[in-house]
């Protein structure tokens, strides 16, 4: 009997093995990753060649700023200087700026002034003797009492202008403009030449009452330049 308790339990295995093998199931958690080590970095300072061009832009816009305040500094200075002193700029039609001015009294004599800009301007009792004022504007001017003797003044414009009282002797108005309300009312003529001259009717009926002599540069009558009768 021992013998086939012996028998038997060799031949019987250790572990009976299980018929399906254990099955487990594994859960992963989720990975995050890891901060980057840039971010827990401190900034870095800006680069000099930045900082240098920084401080250029703002040097030039600084400087910008104060050309363009001291210009507008300069431009308004001259609007308060004494406009007798002003026609030192540069004017459109000369080298001087005379439009819009008060010359009273000014002395332009003997002054070479071809197509001088001299609109609106006030130039009572101005010297003009022996000027060259070829084609020159005193459109709407007032040169009550100025004297204009022996002057240049072909071409000259005297539209709406005041000419009383003005010292014409000897001037030659070759081709001058005298239209609107241009009044010569109390002038000296004697010896203007008014050639080729607009002037209105009453305007030429007044200046034949008082034209005499001879301009001594054209030889012309002044009478005879204002076809009197």
């Amino acid at each position: 009997m021992a013998l086939l308790n012996v028998s038997m339990s060799s031949k019987l295995p250790t572990k009976l093995p299980h018929p399906h093998p254990p099955h487990h199931n594994h859960f992963s958690l989720p990975s995050y990753p890891a901060p980057h080590l840039a971010t827990l970095r401190t900034p870095r300072p800006p680069h000099p060649l930045l900082e240098i061009s920084r401080t250029s832009l703002f040097s030039s816009v600084l400087q910008s700023v104060s050309n363009a305040s001291l210009l507008a500094l300069l431009s308004a200075s001259l609007l308060v200087v004494d406009p007798a002193l002003a026609f030192k700029g540069g004017g459109p039609y000369g080298s001087e700026v005379t439009r819009g001015q008060d010359l009273t009294g000014k002395d332009f004599s003997g002054k070479t002034l071809i197509k001088q800009d001299f609109k609106t301007s006030i130039l009572r009792q101005a010297k003009f003797k022996g000027a060259n004022l070829l084609g020159a504007s005193f459109f709407d001017a007032d040169l009550t009492g100025a004297d204009l003797s022996d002057a240049d003044l072909r071409g000259a414009d005297f539209s709406l202008a005041n000419v009383a009282k003005v010292n014409l002797s000897n001037a030659n108005l070759e081709g001058a403009l005298a239209t609107g309300n241009t009044s010569f009312k109390g002038s000296i003529i004697t010896g203007a030449d008014f050639t080729d001259v607009p002037l209105r009717d009453d305007q030429r009926e007044y200046l034949c009452k008082i034209a005499d002599g001879v301009n001594s540069k054209t030889g012309n009558a002044t009478r005879d330049t204002l076809l009197c009768n």
